[in-house]
């Protein structure tokens, strides 16, 4: 990682052409009669890789920045980190001094300095903390971001406003869902909370109960997809609450408390929750939204008689409902024509893509006709198969 970030090393990455997996040997191999080290080269292939894929996640930066596999997995996506040191900006003032405790590559930490705050980022691993220093460097904010190589539970915490932690939740190549596995522990999390208000990147798994007394606990998702839960304690919490949080529109549903609506037959439409609405499980403010009622008790999808247009929940028009069965699916889908089929489900073993395959074959229009959805899930304790179409 050092050589990486040395002049030589960063005029190497600067001239490397756009990654391409059918090139790269044939690449390494012309660096190599050039004269250049075999371990050198194949480091700064392996960089080169890891910029292409890290550019969905970081953005441009990807291209200046020194990676590791563990630190681009565990680094926040940029629009996630963006929207959290705003908030922590907002809390603390601009210019307070936050410690990124455990900071990887320096991914958060850049975040945090763009956003104004002055940053102390430790990271324990030497060749990852000399990556997050050369990207600090590469990106211009070595003068607001300090970073040291030292253990979090030895960190001198100083004159600092705030804490912001991502555990990590990979061990002997696994990832874990026990929250006192992470590395540090949440109970570790939790005591350090007791000393310096924190804000804690954790799975979205996280247990509703795990949350502490006081504090703000956010389910974030980007475009639909839940990439984390966010914990807010001490002076950083807004009253404490669960919230899903939309990106990257920012749309946020507080949890009011509201109870769950009783369950009723299908109506006109059927709405799907965002994954951060369920993960908050504020499914039942979702719904009200919409004056929708639930399918089943158990199950996280909404009714309602009339279409309204919300970025908490996907809309669905209802078109047609059988009883669950193969047969009664692909006659449903024949009277209406089906050259193709998305299957959708939740509360059911079945296996989407082995359901659509069995269903295919029965289809006279296959390849012709449109392609339809059938979602598959229980209404009120029925196995039931829904034809919808997605509301435009």
């Amino acid at each position: 990682m050092r050589a990486l970030a040395s002049p030589e090393g960063q005029l190497l990455l600067a001239g490397l052409p756009a990654y391409d997996d059918r090139e790269v040997l044939a690449l390494g191999e012309r660096l190599r009669r050039e004269g250049l080290d075999a371990a050198f080269v194949s480091a700064a292939l392996t960089q080169s890789r890891l910029r292409e894929r890290a550019v969905g996640k970081l953005g441009p930066d990807a291209a200046r920045m020194l990676l590791t596999q563990e630190g681009l997995e565990q680094a926040s996506r940029r629009e996630v980190a963006d929207r959290r040191a705003e908030r922590l900006v907002a809390t603390v003032g601009p210019d307070a001094l936050v410690a990124d405790l455990g900071c990887g590559i320096g991914a958060d930490s850049l975040a945090l300095a763009r956003a104004g705050l002055r940053v102390l980022a430790v990271e324990r691993d030497p060749a990852t903390a000399a990556a997050a220093a050369a990207n600090v460097r590469a990106l211009g904010l070595d003068d607001r971001v300090e970073v040291r190589t030292a253990d979090l539970a030895d960190a001198d915490l100083a004159g600092v406003a705030a804490a912001y932690l991502d555990p990590a939740r990979r061990g002997e190549g696994r990832r874990t869902t026990d929250p006192e596995q992470w590395s540090p522990p949440w109970s570790a999390v939790l005591r350090l909370a007791a000393r310096v208000p924190v804000v804690a990147k954790v799975a979205p798994g996280l247990a509703h109960e795990l949350v502490p007394a006081g504090a703000d606990a956010e389910w974030v998702s980007v475009d639909g997809d839940v990439v984390e839960c966010a914990v807010w304690t001490g002076g950083l919490s807004r009253g404490g609450g669960r919230s899903a949080v939309l990106l990257p529109g920012g749309d946020v549903l507080p949890g009011r408390g509201t109870p769950p609506p009783r369950a009723v037959a299908p109506f006109g439409f059927l709405y799907e929750p965002d994954g951060a609405v369920i993960r908050a499980g504020l499914v039942a403010e979702a719904a009200e939204l919409v004056d929708g009622w639930l399918l089943d008790p158990t199950i996280a999808y909404v009714t309602a008689e009339r279409l309204v247009r919300t970025p908490f929940l996907t809309a669905y028009r209802v078109l047609d409902a059988v009883p669950f069965s193969l047969r009664r699916v692909r006659d449903l889908l024949r009277a209406h024509g089906a050259g193709d089929v998305v299957v959708k489900k939740r509360g059911t073993a079945v296996v989407p893509e082995a359901f659509r395959g069995q269903l295919l074959p029965g289809l006279p229009q296959r390849g012709r006709g449109p392609t339809l959805t059938i979602v598959l899930t229980r209404v009120l304790g029925a196995h039931t198969a829904l034809l919808v179409e997605r509301c435009a």
